[in-house]
């Protein structure tokens, strides 16, 4: 694979030994499936009381991996194992920090089959989906390490205050805040664990990780990188638990100095509330999920947005926050896009995500198949039709996990409420618009904004780029109109409801989230001896002037002298 790079835009022709490598170690796992896995505290295997079995969405019938239901004791015994780790991690030199965690990431791509085929077992991601999650983890891993590099670990030299008789220095130094906390969602699990994770590590935090419960095997598999990269006791912790007792534990707990949350509206904005509710204001980096649209304009290459907006409607089955959950088409071209999307959509294979044909998987648990149920009814209630999918799939061994069709929908009014609610499933509106300003009104009128597409001419990209509403933008792209985004390419983040901090992961400007600054002014006396030095200087070359003019002088009267006597001779 030397000359193959995995990302989201490149895994649509990948090498042969990828799919090889892939098929052993699925085979591997189904072997092996099933095994007991503790909770990770202060660098040791913590058990509870009480278990749960984390079960395949694809088939109920797999225990992929036992794993404990923490409480909030376990909350508070990572809290204070992080919390003591935190003087010697923030005072390890940030080169040996960023030395840890590039082993880390090299740890990631090494089992990346492994870990590749775990994910597709346990979220439902097809093969390429799950192994371009994986490597994105170790990239962005990678990306914060060379940040702090980049940056020499933050340390600015500022100017010199112009004082007389005194030295001033002024330095700016961006320090860790202390303990973070990770709480990620299902649908990236190692990305969205291992991105947000390396950063705080980079810059000096210890952390606490608390993955989505159904995704919490992958996790774990993520934090034995960490623990078998040497990184020490205590700087990574990692609890499992449910989000109404564990996951409220941890917000609460006044040990935790800043946190990073992906996952939904809702979620994130309880826990912002209750963040405000502390002696003082603490950072929280959230990510709330989008309402994304691909807009395509009667100048559009049709080819590349009917492949690139069913690559980004579907892809995960729709349950991304980035999904291509609206489409909105100029009159012209709607109904050949229409008829395109409707052939291409009809071709995606529903199946067991682990083998090579397949291209959609399951939702993720039953919570999800019954939304998708819920809401294809209410479409169908609210007038919608459904140029593809609109059932879930219960024949054979379907029936054993939570199958969705890929659904476009058609002729749903402006003013339905789905228009604007964000459904996390294989489910996207499409709808006809007079022009280019009518769809970007409707594109904009959300609470979201997190990503956006477009297919159009040179001119309107331009316009497109400058009016949209979102953090991550796309153009004429056939990979996915608003999916795709990798670390150093694409950084990640959004506007409005969809993003707390205005700076995008896996950009220039994510790292120093993780550090607050620390301003160091120093001022000195100016030393005696330096301030006596040019005086003396001077004085010295006066003497030394003086000295020359004396041996000049006297070199004159020689001279002198010596024409008189010559003068005498010569009479």
């Amino acid at each position: 694979m030397a000359n193959f790079k995995l990302t989201y835009a490149t895994m649509f022709n990948p090498p042969e030994e990828l799919h090889i490598g892939f098929d052993k170690a699925v085979a591997t796992l189904k072997a092996t499936m099933g095994k007991e896995y503790g909770m990770f505290i202060n660098g040791r295997e913590v058990m509870a009381d009480e278990k749960f079995e984390d079960r395949s969405p694809i088939n109920t019938d797999w225990v992929l991996a036992k794993m404990q239901k923490g409480n909030a004791s376990h909350a508070q015994m990572a809290m204070e194992a992080a919390r003591k780790a935190f003087p010697m991690w923030s005072h390890t030199p940030w080169q040996e920090r960023v030395k840890l965690l590039r082993k880390a990431a090299s740890l990631i791509e090494e089992r990346i089959f492994e870990l590749g085929a775990a994910m597709a077992m346990e979220v439902g991601k097809n093969r390429m989906e799950s192994l371009g999650d994986v490597q994105e983890t170790a990239d962005l891993i990678y990306y914060s390490c060379y940040q702090m590099e980049k940056n020499n670990g933050y340390i600015v030299e500022m100017g010199r205050d112009p004082l007389v008789g005194f030295e001033a220095r002024n330095v700016s130094v961006l320090r860790p805040y202390g303990v973070w906390l990770v709480v990620s969602p299902f649908n990236f699990p190692h990305a969205l664990t291992g991105g947000p994770s390396g950063a705080a590590l980079a810059a000096g935090n210890t952390l606490v990780i608390k993955p989505a419960t159904d995704t919490a095997w992958i996790v774990r598999l993520l934090v034995d990188c960490f623990r078998d990269a040497g990184i020490p006791d205590g700087v990574v912790n990692f609890v499992t638990g449910p989000g109404s007792t564990l996951g409220q534990a941890l917000v609460d707990s006044p040990e935790v100095d800043g946190v990073t949350f992906t996952g939904s509206f809702d979620v994130g904005m309880k826990m912002y509330q209750d963040f405000a509710k502390r002696n003082y204001v603490r950072p929280m980096i959230l990510e709330l999920g989008g309402k994304n649209p691909a807009i395509v304009s009667r100048n559009a290459d049709l080819e590349f947005a009917s492949i690139g907006i069913v690559r980004s409607a579907f892809g995960l089955q729709g349950q991304k926050c980035s999904a291509a959950s609206r489409v909105l088409v100029e009159e012209p071209v709607y109904d050949e896009l229409v008829a395109r999307l409707k052939d291409l959509t009809e071709k995606l294979v529903l199946g067991d995500p682990t083998d090579r044909a397949t291209y959609n998987g399951p939702v993720i648990n039953k919570s999800s198949y019954q939304d998708f149920k819920d809401f294809t009814e209410e479409i169908s209630q609210g007038g919608g039709k459904f140029l593809t999918g609109g059932h879930v799939r219960t024949e054979g061994d379907y029936g054993k996990g939570f199958f969705c069709e890929s659904t476009f929908v058609t002729d749903l009014p402006f003013e339905h409420r789905l228009w604007k609610h964000e459904m996390f499933l294989p489910i996207t509106t499409i709808g006809k618009v007079q022009n280019l300003d009518q769809a970007m009104a409707i594109a904009n009128d959300v609470n979201y904004g997190l990503t956006a597409g477009f297919y159009g001419n040179p001119a309107e990209t331009e316009w497109f780029f400058d009016k949209i509403e979102a953090g991550v933008t796309y153009a004429n792209r056939p990979q996915g109109a608003t999916t795709g985004a990798w670390p150093g390419f694409q950084p990640f983040g959004g506007w409005k409801g969809s993003g707390s901090s205005g700076k995008n992961a896996g950009g220039h400007y994510y790292l120093p989230l993780y550090m607050h600054e620390q301003i160091r002014t120093l001022v000195q006396a100016a030393p005696a001896k330096a301030a006596a030095a040019p005086k003396k200087k001077a004085a010295a070359k006066k003497a030394v002037a003086k000295k020359a003019s004396v041996k000049k002088v006297a070199a004159k009267k020689v001279v002198k002298k010596a024409v008189k006597k010559t003068a005498k001779k010569k009479k």
